[in-house]
């Protein structure tokens, strides 16, 4: 869909810096943007730099859920990008921690599509982009939780995709790999082996704009050995695995697991 003056975006996550890049991009294509986050000092900035309006929500509260797709109104392009890390083993979590990392991850943006998908079909136009992660496409030892919610994510948004296709609106799914200087990977300030790759916030940015523009069913924003590993693991996720291991891929799961205990 075309992206103009009139169109209005919403970006959940806005809090992060992939938000903030994507909420840029969007304002510098011409939407009004839409911010939601759990912290309204924390958006405050960018939403005076863009003239965005900003709705603080709680994504693991139903009812701050709720509130916001009452106080969004109507939404153009719905960028659903929050998301807690999940990571570490699974047996780490108690059972509210799981629910959290479900209700953040998985259920409010299924909710959220519900919602405003609903309301962009009335009208016969519309794009809804996931924000999801290359985890969505490969299983890691260490990052179950998140795997489930990322992979779930992308079922969701293949199968909405064909529920809505008929109605004029687009659904899309973006998958980072590790982004630099801003985002869940680039704040746990873990190494890469020597020769490994990464992505900016601003290639996620321009990937939305993409889906937006074009319609395109699934993106990957990461470096060519994690695009090639997502591929090979399709067709043959035990040598992934075992390359994976191999290469220290466990190693550096288990490092931002415990960058990230914190927000668990």
């Amino acid at each position: 869909m075309e992206i103009t003056s009139e169109s209005v975006a919403l970006v959940t996550g806005a809090n992060g810096g992939i938000g903030t890049a994507i909420a840029r991009a969007l304002h510098a294509a011409g939407a009004k943007i839409v911010l939601t986050g759990r912290r309204a000092d924390a958006l405050a900035p960018l939403a005076e730099e863009i003239g965005a309006r900003v709705i603080v929500a709680d994504l693991a509260l139903t009812e701050d859920v709720e509130r916001m797709h009452a106080e969004a109104g109507d939404i153009d392009v719905a960028v659903l990008n929050a998301a807690l890390p999940g990571s570490g083993p699974l047996l780490e979590y108690d059972p509210a921690q799981i629910d959290k990392v479900l209700a953040v991850n998985l259920r409010a943006p299924v909710q959220s599509a519900r919602h405003f998908g609903e309301r962009m079909a009335g009208r016969g136009r519309g794009s809804i982009v996931f924000i999801s992660s290359i985890s969505g496409k490969v299983a890691t030892a260490g990052q179950s939780l998140y795997n489930a919610t990322k992979f779930g994510m992308r079922g969701f948004a293949l199968a909405l995709r064909g529920d809505l296709e008929a109605h004029g609106v687009g659904v899309s799914t973006v998958f980072p790999g590790f982004i630099r200087d801003a985002g869940m990977f680039a704040d746990t300030k873990v190494s890469l082996p020597a020769g490994a790759g990464t992505r900016s916030p601003d290639d996620v940015a321009r990937a939305v704009l993409k889906a937006v523009r074009k319609n395109v069913a699934e993106i990957d924003v990461a470096a060519f050995e994690q695009v090639l590993g997502a591929q090979l693991f399709a067709i043959s996720p035990g040598m992934v695995n075992a390359l994976t291991k191999a290469s220290g891929g466990e190693k550096i799961a288990a490092a931002m697991s415990e960058a990230q205990k914190h927000k668990r």
